[in-house]
């Protein structure tokens, strides 16, 4: 491993996630196992308090900076609700940019858990730029929702919990966005554990990494769909492709019926109802379960976030 995995590693290590982020639990899919001729495992993301692992990301990297710190994000969703209840823990002041189209419950959200919302622009690309504008103006610190170290770190120690919870497993199965969970996720796993194969899941509509990994670099996507808007991202990230790239085994993309039956599948099993986005990597695990892989095997998918 060269040294740039091996701080990776070292960093998800030590990163302390308490007591903001809880150790999620992991939960037996066991019908579905039945079902499947497999034995499938859920890792309850959806449990912490915004109801999605990038609370990890975002309080990795804010508790870095010093308190009364000014930071800023363009987000219509769980990143800024991630920022913004990591802002109010810790003592900085946190500015959320959202489209103007973004939901009344999204915005009032983020405003309870400490953000000051700034409403701008009818899509994310627009929202972004403003967050940007702001950053440069306010002399504040921009958090990136995926395609940064810290980012990254933090969300690591989801993985970093999931090999302590379970001691077999064969596959996981990691939802893909701009690609932080799985970067963080997969250099984590693959130091300790180079066997196990790390399973990208990208929405059809929204491929950004498996476009990326055809081309050998980063590309932009003429456009996304918004059924799994969680992860309806147009590129991903260059430090989390550059990790994808080394730790990825491989892609499955899912249709947005698959998705459908993987919400139903969870709510069934957990009574949890999950967005498109949270049981994505469950449609791939059942979809790569059903080309004809061998069964038998331990498999887990991470549950990225409920409604």
């Amino acid at each position: 491993m060269v040294s740039q995995e091996l701080d990776y590693f070292r960093a998800i290590i030590q990163a302390d996630m308490a007591p903001l982020a809880k150790v999620t639990d992991v939960s037996e899919m066991h019908t579905l196992s039945e079902r499947l001729g497999q034995r499938v495992w859920l890792k309850r993301e959806d449990q912490q308090p915004v109801y999605s692992f990038k609370l990890r990301g975002a309080y990795n990297k804010l508790r870095q900076l010093p308190k009364g710190s000014l930071v800023i994000t363009a987000s219509a969703g769980n990143h800024a609700q991630g920022v913004a209840l990591s802002a109010a823990h810790l003592g900085h002041r946190a500015i959320i940019v959202m489209p103007v189209t973004t939901p009344e419950i999204k915005v009032n959200s983020v405003r309870n858990f400490g953000g000051e919302v700034v409403l701008h622009g009818h899509n994310f690309d627009a929202a972004k730029a403003h967050a940007f504008e702001l950053t440069e103006q306010m002399n504040a610190v921009f958090v990136p929702p995926f395609d940064d170290k810290d980012v990254i770190i933090g969300q690591g120690t989801v993985a970093r919990e999931l090999m302590q919870q379970l001691n077999e497993l064969d596959a996981v199965f990691i939802p893909v966005g701009g690609g932080g969970l799985l970067a963080g996720m997969a250099v984590y796993i693959k130091s300790l554990r180079p066997d196990i194969q790390i399973i990208g899941v990208e929405a059809q509509e929204s491929a950004c990494l498996q476009a990326a990994l055809e081309a050998g670099e980063p590309v932009e996507l003429a456009q996304v769909g918004g059924f799994a808007d969680g992860v309806a991202v147009k590129i991903i990230g260059s430090e989390t492709f550059r990790l994808a790239q080394k730790f990825c085994d491989q892609v499955v993309t899912v249709s947005a019926d698959e998705i459908c039956a993987a919400v139903q599948d969870i709510f069934v099993e957990t009574r949890a109802i999950a967005e498109p986005s949270g049981a994505l990597s469950l449609a791939g695990l059942k979809k790569w379960s059903q080309q004809g892989k061998r069964a038998g095997l331990n498999l887990a998918a991470v549950l990225r976030g409920q409604i």
